[in-house]
């Protein structure tokens, strides 16, 4: 419709500007439905608790429940089963809170619209507007479906929700060519986009599902999210327990069919109950427990978490694609340079914080060289400031601030020069003109694009006096217009008269200079970008806004790569090719952010998407993470999401990507803690009925062992500080096993394990013929192996002492409390009977204790041999 007449619009729709009838208006919605847009169903708390059951690692925990049961072991079926339902309340709990939270975040409000129907204005629920309506808008308005306007005045939308372009977009009513972006369709307004001044009349061409913005809502229907990084690893670790598990048991029936002297059924429960001890009940809830307190940890640096998993895919991602507008930028207006009295003068400071220098050559200048000039500024102004919150024109509004900066408070110069006329700014005139009274004279302030100022300027101040404007004057203020424009700032024009004898205000008028804005990126910025590179990770600009301010933008915060804009971006056949080259994206339009995200996960990469806008929702979706904004984001782009930043700001995603890596960190120390016992655990009792041994552990041993005496260390573990130089190395593969480089923990540790628990086991039932303190010693060594282990868990890269042995005051309070059950299971008979147990020596306790050092010892010396051959390397 953009590219017709609107006559042929009326024909089309068949309407009058008088507007439909209310009888037509019923019949048409009949056809086309109310005016809404189909949400998705909303997640229920029931299925938010069910998907906690999702995963292969806690089938598998319910299976050994329910063999633990049928063998009659009711302890071990109890104490998982609590495992089960613990794991399933606290990720139920932390995920239902953050859609609480997501809630809280909305602002719910019915729409209302202003219609012409029956030759009448009314006002209409939003809902029930149809195609065909002639709707009447006016500043402030939300637009309630998109239309075709066919009168405007002085009327501008905010369209950065659906478009992403961060500047008011000024309407008209011409036609237009048929294929253009919709960023540049000015006849056209959308549905959600706000009214920031003006007013106008529009027929609405569509409505519901069949606008923009309801397209977009199809769009995200057909993005299904896809599971995240972690769920994949521990889904694949889940499989892979089962298989080792289910060979446990058949191999181990198997050999003891063969060497031991029993029946075939005790063959077979001995077999189970070793392969059920094999499985590491407390994983999953430990691995729970990181995800949980890694999402405290990254609120409080402003990222709210929807879904658990969605911690660690952070710390995997490879590429951030990132919108400019309000995240890179600080969605503020800025002005950073003035051009007066023939000098060219920077301003500093950002925003709308009314503080900043002004300086030349560097060195600050009085506010007497730049007073009048910021004055017109000020005065020749519509927005209003009040305690750093603008009402009206992002571009007013940091003409205010840099009045401001001077001392000069709008408010105070407008009781001095009152305002007495006004000609308002339109698309075709592009300046503005106010008229204000001073000391018994009418002075005229105009402002607008410098080439058309310019153009009405016969003089121009410097230092406080007139001077003719010569040619050579206007090529320099041109030129200088034009170096503005090619550092992305958008320049305005400014000029000024008395008014004696000449009735028109805006003739033979005395330039006085320009001033050159920009939306400046936010000071954190840089320095987050330069903490991807030494990360590894690629960071993309994707905007609605032109190219020259991309670049811009990008040049300033250290991003570099090459631009394409959304135009190019069609006519790329495979953009697999080329994505790995492209660094900033400008002018795109929805469908190209979904191509973008497609292109990188098909090249192996791992995206974090941000979005704040109506227009990001699909691709937040499609990305393996999608960020949201807390402060601008829309609804949508919320419930899209898996992350929402509280603070709308960049900085705060890079914090979060380290939080997220140290989380995966830390998983890893646990898989290789827990992991490494169990193993040690099944050789041994393997090796043992293989050597024709009695089993060398009870099963309530094997269980003290994972719950205490691995259990409570590992939980300690999950409130562990992170790795460090976290933000210092690569991403890691997306198919990287989650147990690469843990060969220290699941290999060399637990031979060395076995070979010292079947020597201990073996003398004190050879020599000393007795089966339960033999028994008893195993359980001790097993116990302190993983005790003296979970110090060096403390990181799976560097050595210990590197990290600070003690610096975990929780692991210390966990070991010392396992330690002491140990004690009281040896040496207090009464307790220790109940546990399988049988009192032992001092000497052999010391000995026992000093010897089963040596299995982190092992650990410690493999983690200072690769390290020391790390640094060779490098």
């Amino acid at each position: 419709m953009h590219h017709k007449p609107i006559s042929e619009v009326f024909k089309e729709l068949k309407v009058t500007d008088k507007g439909i009838s209310q009888p037509e208006a019923d019949e048409r919605l009949k056809q086309y439905g109310l005016n809404e847009i189909k949400e998705e169903k909303r997640i229920s708390p029931l299925k938010i608790f069910i998907e906690q059951f999702n995963s292969v690692v806690v089938w598998i925990l319910i299976a050994a429940t329910i063999i633990s049961a049928f063998l009659k072991e009711y302890i071990d079926a109890i104490v998982i089963l609590v495992i089960i339902i613990l794991i399933s309340v606290l990720g139920f709990i932390l995920e239902y809170r953050a859609e609480k939270s997501i809630e809280a975040l909305k602002k719910l409000a019915s729409l209302k619209a202003t219609v012409i129907r029956d030759g009448q204005k009314k006002e209409v629920d939003a809902r029930q507007i149809a195609p065909g309506d002639i709707i009447v808008l006016e500043t402030g308005d939300k637009v309630p479906a998109d239309a075709r306007l066919f009168e405007a005045i002085n009327f501008q939308t905010q369209e950065a929700a659906l478009t992403g372009e961060s500047q008011p977009v000024k309407k008209n009513t011409d036609a237009l060519p048929e294929k253009i972006p919709i960023a540049d369709m000015k006849n056209i307004v959308f549905s959600s986009t706000i009214v920031v001044s003006g007013r106008a009349k529009a027929v609405v061409i569509t409505t519901g599902m069949q606008t923009e913005i309801g397209k977009i809502a199809t769009m995200m229907e057909e993005v299904k999210p896809e599971p995240t990084p972690l769920q994949k690893k521990m889904d694949d670790l889940g499989k892979l327990i089962g298989k080792v598990v289910m060979a446990i048991a058949v191999i181990i029936f198997a050999v003891a069919s063969i060497f031991q002297e029993k029946s075939l059924l005790d063959n077979l429960i001995v077999a189970v109950a070793v392969a059920v001890a094999a499985i590491p009940e407390a994983l999953l809830a430990i691995v729970t427990m990181a995800l949980a307190l890694g999402t405290q940890r990254m609120l409080k640096r402003n990222a709210l978490v929807r879904r658990l998993p969605s911690v660690e895919t952070l710390g995997s991602t490879t590429v951030i694609c990132t919108d400019k507008t309000g995240t890179l930028t600080a969605n503020e207006m800025t002005v950073k340079k003035l051009f007066v009295n023939g000098k060219v003068v920077e301003v500093t400071g950002t925003g709308y914080e009314t503080k900043g220098q002004f300086l030349y050559k560097n060195k600050q200048i009085g506010f007497d060289e730049v007073e009048f000039l910021l004055r017109i500024g000020a005065l020749n102004n519509n927005a209003e400031l009040k305690d750093s919150n603008l009402i009206g024109d992002p571009t007013e509004g940091c003409l205010i601030v840099s009045a401001a900066k001077a001392g000069l408070m709008k408010e105070d110069l407008e009781l001095e020069w009152p305002r007495v006329e006004e000609i308002e700014f339109t698309s075709e005139r592009k300046m503005m003109t106010t008229v204000h009274k001073h000391h018994g004279e009418k002075i005229a302030f105009v402002k607008g694009a410098p080439e058309v100022v310019l153009k009405q300027c016969n003089y121009i101040c410097i230092n406080g006096m007139t001077e003719k404007l010569t040619e050579e004057m206007k090529r320099e203020i041109l030129e200088t217009n034009k170096e503005f424009a090619d550092e992305a700032l958008r320049v305005l024009g400014f000029a000024y008269k008395t008014i004696v004898t000449d009735k028109d205000p805006e003739k033979n008028l005395i330039f006085a200079g320009l001033q050159g804005m920009i939306d400046p990126p936010r000071e954190e910025v840089k320095i987050a970008i330069e903490k991807c590179k030494k990360a590894g990770i690629k960071v993309i600009m994707i905007t609605g806004d032109h190219e020259i301010t991309a670049r811009a933008v990008a040049k300033e915060i250290g991003l570099s790569g090459k631009v394409i804009n959304g135009q190019q971006l069609d006519e790329i056949k495979n953009l697999d090719d080329w994505v790995a080259d492209i660094s900033i994206y400008a002018r795109v339009n929805p469908e190209h952010k979904i191509k973008i995200v497609d292109a990188l996960k098909k090249k192996g990469h791992i995206v974090a998407m941000t979005g704040d806008g109506v227009n990001d929702a699909p691709a937040l979706k499609k990305a393996d993470i999608g960020i949201a904004m807390g402060i601008t984001g829309t609804d949508v782009s919320k419930e899209a999401s898996a992350m929402i930043l509280t603070d709308d700001n960049f900085a705060s995603i890079v914090n979060a990507v380290e939080e997220g890596r140290g989380v995966y960190d830390n998983i890893r120390k646990y898989i290789g803690f827990l992991l490494s016992g169990n193993i040690g655990e099944v050789l041994i009792i393997f090796l043992g009925i293989i050597f024709g041994l009695p089993l060398p552990l009870t099963a309530t041993q094997i269980l003290l062992i994972n719950l205490v005496t691995d259990g409570l260390p590992a939980l300690a573990l999950s409130a562990d500080p992170y790795e460090p130089n976290a933000m210092s190395r690569k991403p890691r593969k997306q198919d990287e096993p989650i147990f690469k480089g843990l060969n220290p923990f699941l290999v060399y540790y637990p031979i060395v394990m076995t070979i010292t628990a079947l020597l201990i086991f073996s003398w004190f039932y050879f020599i000393k013929e007795n089966l339960f303190q033999a028994q008893t010693a195993t359980f001790l060594t097993i116990s302190m192996f993983e005790l003296y282990q979970a110090f060096a868990s403390r990181s799976t890269i560097y050595p210990a002492v590197k990290v600070g042995i003690f610096k975990n005051k929780f692991l210390i309070l966990a070991v010392l409390s396992s330690f002491s059950v140990v004690v009281t299971s040896i040496f207090i008979p009464s307790f220790g009977k109940f546990l399988d147990m049988s009192p032992l020596s001092i000497f052999e306790f010391i000995f026992i204790v000093l010897v089963s050092s040596i299995g982190a010892i092992t650990i410690e010396i493999s983690k200072y041999i690769k390290s020391k051959k790390e640094l060779i390397e490098a």
